[in-house]
């Protein structure tokens, strides 16, 4: 690694950190921010759907963004764009105004994430992909210390909002300042190859492909379980399996956390073991702790399902993600990569929405939610078989 793209690495890093900042916020802010708006719950989904729409929309015409703006312009752009919807959420008269502009932060959050994601897959290897997704982990997990910090300290939710805002505002600047390094850091390979945020594909060129959308199903179905699992073992644990209240919020809430080590670790496993076989394994190794929270053979089985299954996924996302071009093509990847970050943001919502609609609907409960996770698993396997097995078709 050249000592020259060190600070871009670490900016990336950060930008990282600061992406996973507000979804750890909310988590502990919701009850103040509810009570200050006088609202009930049953309407808080609202702003996850308006920061679902802004991201899955800004990922969807990423690939045209970078080119046209270039990596660096864009992400000090998004950096700016939520950090102000970070502060607006603490200016805000009502609670639909807090909806409304949270469209802004789900764009500028998917444009950071698209334009990073396209940027490292251009770059840099598959580990240091894994490291960049391993910072999103410390900063979900940061986001509630710093939110109980405000409250504890100060009893204003506000100010959780306000340090991370002021924060994403000092990245945009960082990000301006650094702008002509994103532009120059590497340069085309001894053979004229273009990198693939040189690219400026038409996107329905990039739709006109079935292994995109195979791709974009991967991206749907992976992050759907992944959050359905985050969302949902607190509940399963406590409410259906009668684990006491102390031990199920240790296992659930380190969730992240683990997820976290899982990447840092997965960094240097891909080096050994290459990518597909850290995809296949997780896979397998998730599919069994999910098999193994369904069946429940033995007291302890959830508890070791839900450590087994945050330690195996850890490494996928980041994976699928520093392979793109090589399923879909170089000329294709930019629109590849903000193609499967929109269908992230979906499948996060569709599928935990999904979970909580047959829990509250079906005869079972809360166990229907152990069984659907196995069919999760098995579809993605049977989406990774297929990808990997389709050659793509990369043009010049």
């Amino acid at each position: 690694m050249k000592r020259s793209t060190r600070p871009l690495i670490f900016l990336a890093f950060v930008a990282f950190i600061s992406l996973g900042l507000p979804d750890g916020l909310f988590g502990v802010a919701a009850p103040s921010v509810r009570q200050t708006f006088s609202v009930g719950y049953d309407v808080m989904w609202m702003a996850a759907l308006a920061g679902v729409l802004g991201y899955s929309t800004s990922g969807f015409f990423s690939g045209r963004l970078v080119a046209w703006m270039g990596v660096g312009k864009l992400l000090a752009a998004s950096c700016a764009l939520t950090g102000l919807t970070l502060l607006g959420n603490t200016l805000v008269p009502s609670w639909y105004w807090w909806v409304g502009i949270s469209v802004f932060g789900g764009i500028g959050a998917g444009a950071i994430d698209s334009g990073l994601n396209t940027f490292m897959a251009s770059h840099y290897g598959e580990h240091v992909m894994q490291w960049l997704h391993a910072s999103y982990g410390v900063g979900v997990t940061l986001g509630p210390l710093m939110m109980t910090a405000a409250l504890t300290w100060f009893n204003n939710w506000r100010l959780g909002y306000q340090w991370s805002g002021m924060g994403q505002l000092l990245l945009a600047l960082a990000f301006l300042i650094t702008v002509t390094m994103w532009a120059d850091n590497t340069p085309a390979s001894a053979a004229g190859e273009k990198k693939i945020h040189e690219y400026n594909t038409p996107i329905r060129e990039t739709l006109a492909k079935p292994i995109a959308w195979m791709s974009m199903g991967l991206f749907f179905f992976y992050v759907g379980t992944e959050v359905s699992f985050g969302t949902w073992t607190y509940s399963i644990l406590t409410e259906s399996r009668g684990v006491d209240v102390a031990t199920a919020g240790l296992w659930a809430g380190s969730y992240w956390a683990t997820f976290t080590v899982g990447r840092i670790v997965a960094g240097f496993l891909t080096r050994l073991v290459g990518t597909n076989r850290l995809l296949n394994g997780g896979l397998l190794v998730g599919l069994a702790g999910a098999v193994l929270l369904w069946a429940n053979p033995f007291p302890a089985a959830s508890i070791i399902a839900v450590a087994v299954v945050g330690f195996a996924i850890a490494p996928i996302f980041p994976a699928f993600m520093s392979i793109t071009a090589e399923r879909v093509g170089q000329k294709h990847a930019a629109n590849a990569i903000g193609l499967q970050i929109a269908a992230t943001g979906l499948g996060g919502a569709a599928l935990s929405g999904l979970a909580g609609i047959l829990a509250q609907r079906t005869s079972l409960k809360l166990e229907v939610i152990p069984m659907l996770l196995v069919i999760q698993f098995v579809l993605l396997l049977g989406l990774q078989w297929a990808t990997s097995r389709t050659p793509a078709t990369i043009e010049a």
